[in-house]
């Protein structure tokens, strides 16, 4: 009897045991994972400054407007050449929206020479030393990628000279600083959180402006100049951005 009674608490005590065990291995402590980084989201907003330089082509036609009004038509002339300069600007960023304002300012080397059909004898000359550029932006950004249009005003700083064709020396000039419309395209990429490098294109709607010679013309008697301008620009540009502004900020939800 008692062999039996010690048999039965052995076996009570095993079968107590394989209860307990599960249950202690399931009171112990699970370590947490920890949880993903929050995204990193690019800000476009703060003021910036940086630098530009490219390739600009301006297309002029030249008439001449007599003291009666009679407009007597010359030639129109392409001319190419370097660009370079630089701009300042604030921008603003909700959501995607990025909004900005914009002034750029450029040396520029347009220079064309062409036979007057007129009188051959001479020769126009064209030349645009100068284009500042004061606009608006409007882009969308997708993180350090943003796209914008831009428009607003425009301004180019112009030489006139009437060349005798056989030596150049020119016999009349006229300046001129002009006013017109500007409108534009470009895309930009950040590539640090302050620095920031684009490409952008920009066509200048300069109009018709009546200029008066230095002496008498000497193509057509008591005539004004008489200038179309139309200016495209295409610009690799950099900017740095000013301040916590320029900061990248983690994405919230």
């Amino acid at each position: 009897m008692r062999k039996l009674l010690a048999a039965a608490v052995s076996l009570a005590a095993i079968i107590g045991a394989e209860a307990t065990a599960p249950a202690s291995a399931a009171d112990m402590a699970v370590k947490a994972v920890p949880p993903a980084p929050l995204p990193v989201i690019y800000n476009w907003s703060g003021f910036y400054i940086g630098g530009n330089g490219g390739w600009g082509s301006s297309r002029n036609c030249w008439d001449f407007v007599t003291a009666a009004g009679l407009v007597v038509a010359d030639a129109c002339s392409d001319r190419s050449g370097g660009l370079i300069g630089g701009q300042i600007g604030y921008r603003w960023q909700t959501g995607g929206w990025v909004f900005g304002l914009e002034a750029q300012g450029d040396w520029a080397d347009l220079s064309n020479t062409r036979l007057s059909l007129i009188d051959q004898r001479f020769s126009t000359r064209v030349r645009t030393d100068g284009i500042g550029l004061f606009t608006g932006q409007v882009g969308y950004a997708w993180n350090a990628a943003l796209f914008y249009v831009k428009g607003g005003a425009a301004v180019t700083s112009n030489s006139y000279d009437i060349l005798t064709t056989i030596d150049g020396l020119s016999v009349a000039s006229a300046n001129s600083t002009r006013w017109g419309g500007a409108v534009g395209v470009g895309f930009e990429y950040g590539f640090t959180p302050n620095w920031s490098v684009g490409l952008e294109y920009d066509h200048l709607f300069m109009g018709d402006a009546n200029n008066s010679f230095s002496v008498a013309n000497p193509i057509v008697a008591g005539a004004l100049n008489r200038i179309n301008q139309d200016v495209d620009m295409v610009t690799l540009r950099i900017n740095y951005r000013f301040g916590g502004y320029g900061a990248p900020i983690a994405a919230r939800y």
